[in-house]
């Protein structure tokens, strides 16, 4: 009997949801390595796990293609929204999904028994360089000078249940992904390794986006890494609080609201339905 999943994915962020209950004893990260593999695999970009949860409505597990796990993944509680409500595992319209970064509250926006958007609390973010966590003195990472392959850059830093490294650029279109994100992603400063976002400020409500994402490699799409970004930019001053993150495939409006926590909203779609060989 093979394990049967689901592929969802946020703006082309996409995973293969599996009710994980079902198949104790699985090796996760073997099987995140396998199924995730874009030509050899089912192609995406990790795996996330549907399971109960003592505190919460659900508990939500992710496994990146490289078979690491995450925290947690703001396209992913999304997308996990979208599975659970359509699938009849809950009639609410609000729902509290736990991670390995603590719970989040989800908002379902329904339509004809589909759901069509959804906004997630991510919580409060930290900015502290310990909390990132960032080698270096006390203090919050703010445009930072660092060396990253012999050139200097100049990065911000904000955890969001998650790292992220900031770089502001004239064309975040234009960035070579596949040789600096995994030069930020692995630097020594960061040990725990690092999502990297390379952004470009349009005005005070809109950016653009790329991301090289930790455990997985560029990826079309990251609500924590659209969180991240906008972050960066409403920590240096860059942009209001509330800001439209513009992505390969459309975008994602991320508040940093007045009560502390910051809230990302978008769109959650269903690609096709399977069972992986076991």
């Amino acid at each position: 009997m093979g394990i049967e999943f689901v592929k969802l994915h946020g703006l082309g962020n996409d995973y293969h949801f599996i009710d994980g209950a079902r198949y104790e004893g699985t090796d996760w990260p073997a099987l995140s390595r396998a199924m995730s593999h874009r030509h050899l695999g089912a192609g995406s970009d990790g795996i996330i796990l549907v399971l109960p949860d003592d505190e919460c409505d659900f508990k939500m597990r992710i496994f990146n293609a490289d078979g690491s796990e995450a925290e947690t993944c703001g396209n992913g509680l999304r997308c996990f929204a979208k599975y659970v409500y359509e699938r009849g595992l809950t009639d609410k319209d609000h729902i509290v999904v736990n991670t390995l970064a603590g719970p989040n509250a989800l908002a379902l926006t329904i339509e004809d028994g589909k759901v069509t958007r959804v906004r997630s609390n991510m919580g409060r973010p930290k900015f502290e360089r310990a909390d990132i966590p960032m080698l270096g003195p006390a203090g919050e990472v703010r445009e930072e000078p660092i060396d990253v392959g012999g050139t200097t850059m100049h990065v911000t830093c904000a955890n969001i249940g998650n790292p992220h490294a900031v770089f502001f650029v004239e064309d975040a279109t234009k960035v070579d992904l596949n040789h600096w994100g995994p030069l930020v992603e692995n630097h020594s400063a960061f040990p725990k390794r690092t999502n990297v976002e390379f952004v470009t400020v349009q005005d005070r409500g809109n950016i653009v986006m790329r991301i090289w994402e930790r455990g997985s490699g560029i990826t079309m799409a990251s609500g924590s890494g659209s969180c991240g970004s906008a972050l960066a930019c409403m920590l240096t001053g860059k942009t209001d609080r509330k800001v439209d993150v513009h992505l390969v495939y459309g975008t994602l409006t991320i508040e940093w609201a007045e009560d502390g926590c910051v809230y990302q909203e978008g769109p959650a779609t269903e690609a096709y339905s399977g069972v992986w060989p076991a």
